[in-house]
This record gives structure tokens, C-alpha cells and sequence, in this order.
């Protein structure tokens, strides 16, 4: 009886069809894990800043009841009267996008919002992220 002898170099590694079906299907799930992290990143961002816009506004509403006026940003990084700020880390704070709030005053006593410019980086745009919200005309 005669057996074929197979060589040992057919039996090793993988066929270039092989290969090119391995990296076309991790291309695909590269691609699908992508799109729904980078959705989410923007989502995380925008919740971080409301967080944020939160925190201040707490920080700013003590620095109005203390002092009865509204502070700006500047005034709640310095200490009071028991050498702690209001807000930690001795900076101003900014938000996800690189920008500073900003704190404005509204009509009324002791009336303001905090104001984040949001992933546009421009004013009074639908990006906005404000605290408390805006009621709705």
C-alpha cells in the first residue's frame, strides 16, 4: 500500500483567504464598537457638564445666602471667612469641552444660572447647557 507523504509546509499557518476573512471581520467589529463608544463619549460629556453646572450653582447659592449678593466665578475659588473656597481646587471650573462656565445674574435678587456653551463653544445656542433650566415660552 503507498501513502502519500504529505510535506510538513501544507500543514502550517493559515491560507491568505484565511487571513483576509480574520482581519475583514475584526474591521467590522472595530467598526460597530466604535460608532457606540463615540455616541456614548458625547452623552458622558454632556451629563459630566450638568453635573457640573449642578455643583456650582450649590457652591454659588451658599455664596448668596453668606453674602447676600451673587458671586462670580472668581469669588467662589477664594477662601471665606473659615479658609475654604466653595468650589475645590483653588481653579475655575471648566467643562467638558474646554470652555469656563459662566455664572449670569438674573433678574431678581439673588437670581442667576450657570451656564455651560456646550460642544459648540458659541452663546445662546441649543447646545447650551444651563442650571437651573429655563422654562420653556
Amino acid at each position: 500500500m503507498n501513502h502519500p507523504v504529505r510535506d510538513e509546509r501544507e500543514q502550517r499557518g493559515f491560507t491568505l483567504v484565511e487571513l483576509m476573512v480574520v482581519i475583514v471581520i475584526l474591521g467590522l467589529l472595530a467598526t460597530i464598537v466604535g460608532t457606540n463608544v463615540l455616541g456614548h463619549t458625547e452623552t458622558a460629556r454632556i451629563e459630566a457638564a450638568r453635573s457640573s453646572a449642578v455643583e456650582i450653582h450649590k457652591a454659588a447659592t451658599i455664596y448668596a445666602t453668606k453674602n447676600g449678593k451673587v458671586p462670580s466665578l472668581e469669588d467662589l475659588i477664594e477662601p471665606d471667612s473659615t479658609g475654604n473656597p466653595y468650589i475645590e481646587g483653588g481653579e475655575l471650573p471648566i467643562d467638558p469641552w474646554s470652555n469656563q462656565f459662566e455664572l449670569r445674574q438674573l433678574e431678581g435678587r439673588l437670581r442667576f444660572e450657570v451656564v455651560s456653551y456646550g460642544p459648540d463653544g458659541f452663546a445662546d445656542t441649543e447646545d447650551d447647557i444651563v442650571h437651573p433650566k429655563r422654562a420653556v415660552d
